[in-house]
């Protein structure tokens, strides 16, 4: 096998393995609605949040690509990229995986302004995935400053459009804030 066709191939078994793992779970395949938009933008449904390939929650997997290469650098520089790639796409599918258990989507329903979230579609994991691996590589290439640039950009994005992204929601998913949920829900 080629260096070149090594990351796809790493992609594609971990998300291969991600998407049997979260249909087992019982996750949707695809939105419920019955259809898939390519960008499930701030207007859509609350109940098709999540469900369709790339929404407004696409950005903060981009900033976990740019976050792990970063993370991954400064502790494995020695190990090839395709093996930083692999621990990257593991940890992002964990969580996709995590986010996606009845636990978390609790907790999602109980403090923060997501009182509706449902969890994700398996092709909006699969999305997510994605989205990852596109910031891993933007990181690969960017310069640091741009790299910082395009979080704070990111998450300035999304705090204006729909009032959450990557920080916020780290936030209110481990220390809720009866302040910032107010905020979120335009009070």
């Amino acid at each position: 096998m080629t260096d070149a066709k090594r990351p796809a191939l790493i992609f594609l078994c971990l998300s291969a393995l991600m998407a049997a793992v979260l249909y087992l779970m019982g996750r949707n395949l695809i939105c419920p609605c019955g259809y898939v938009d390519l960008w499930a933008g701030p207007k859509i449904q609350a109940t098709e949040s999540s469900q369709h390939l790339f929404d407004l929650y696409s950005p903060s997997h981009v900033i976990h690509g740019l976050l792990f290469y970063a993370g991954l650098w400064l502790v494995l520089r020695r190990l090839p990229l395709d093996g930083r790639l692999a621990i990257a796409l593991l940890i992002e599918a964990g969580w996709e995986i995590l986010e996606n258990s009845s636990i978390v989507i609790e907790r999602y329903r109980t403090v923060t302004v997501s009182s509706d979230y449902n969890g994700d579609s398996v092709v909006n994991s699969l999305a997510d995935l994605f989205a990852m691996t596109v910031g891993f590589y933007l990181a690969r290439r960017l310069p640091v400053w741009a790299s910082a640039a395009l979080i704070i950009g990111f998450e300035v994005l999304t705090a204006w459009l729909i009032r959450d992204g990557l920080a916020l929601n780290v936030l209110m998913l481990l220390w809720p804030s009866e302040t910032i949920l107010q905020w979120q829900q335009g009070l």
